[in-house]
């Protein structure tokens, strides 16, 4: 027991080892604290060591348990930490990328919304079906290679992101990432995602085609169709982002596979809503 007690302590740090020192140095001297036992009976004086060894053992061994569970165990969650697993998890979702999203019905929805869906209707009436079908054709195209190009611009607008209150986001669980990106940057993300698309527009030549298409249309629309062709997809392809972000993110928090760096497996293997900050 005394063995197994200084292998231990001399483990420990510094203020356990001089304890340890002291207490060993108590026990040489105790027949000259208690000379009368030690002279009178050796069996005593070996008894009244063990029990105080004993005793030494009892107070330090849950000591030397905390001390294991705190460097095994211990991790707390820190605004540094938290904020970098944050834009660590956005950048996964914005390098996901869109492919697929951007169906003839979707992009229709977003030229059409409900509010002017008789439109359709009088494109169907002047046999400018077939047009309208080409056009959504090309602009999905056009919109998945603004999508790809779009990528730094989130990746750069994610690094750039004040982070504050990081761990709250972390505990908000869902997309609390993906919406905190969204409230902060999603006006200038939408911006700086109108050129490109404008360029892409451009390299299709569909600005030419979607003049032709919405000309019969604009007398009925009573001003209520946005017939600025490069917002209306640049907003749809923010969008698109947003989403896939978010997909992204609500697998991070769920699914221990998804967590490809140290950083996102340290603080995403764990809930935290009922831990203080």
């Amino acid at each position: 027991m005394e063995w197994l007690l200084r292998v231990q302590l001399f483990q420990m740090p510094i203020p356990y080892h001089s304890f340890y020192q002291s207490f060993n140095k108590a026990a040489k001297n105790l027949g000259a604290v208690l000379p009368s036992a030690s002279a009178a009976s050796p069996l005593k004086h070996k008894t009244m060591k063990k029990i105080v060894t004993a005793f030494l053992v009892l107070a330090i061994v849950p000591l030397l348990f905390s001390c294991s569970a705190a460097r095994l165990g211990g991790y707390s969650l820190n605004e540094k930490d938290a904020a970098a697993a944050v834009r660590q998890m956005l950048e996964a979702g914005a390098r996901d990328g869109v492919t697929g999203a951007f169906s003839k019905d979707a992009v229709l929805s977003t030229l059409f919304p409900e509010p002017v869906k008789k439109a359709l209707n009088t494109l169907q009436q002047l046999g400018l079906t077939n047009e309208v079908d080409r056009f959504t054709t090309t602009l999905s195209a056009a919109s998945e290679k603004t999508a790809e190009r779009s990528v730094p611009i989130f990746v750069a607008a994610i690094h750039n992101m004040p982070v504050t209150d990081a761990i709250r986001i972390i505990k908000g669980g869902g997309t609390a990432a993906t919406d905190y990106l969204r409230t902060t940057s999603g006006s200038e993300l939408r911006t700086s995602i109108t050129p490109v698309m404008q360029t892409a527009l451009d390299e299709y030549k569909l600005n030419e085609q979607w003049e032709r298409i919405i000309k019969p249309v604009k007398g009925i629309s009573g001003g209520k169709l946005n017939i600025d062709l490069s917002t209306l997809m640049a907003g749809m392809v923010s969008e698109k982002m947003f989403e896939k972000i978010a997909e992204r993110e609500k697998q991070i928090r769920s699914d221990a596979a998804a967590r490809n760096t140290a950083l996102l497996q340290k603080v995403f293997s764990r809930s935290w809503e009922q831990t203080n900050p």
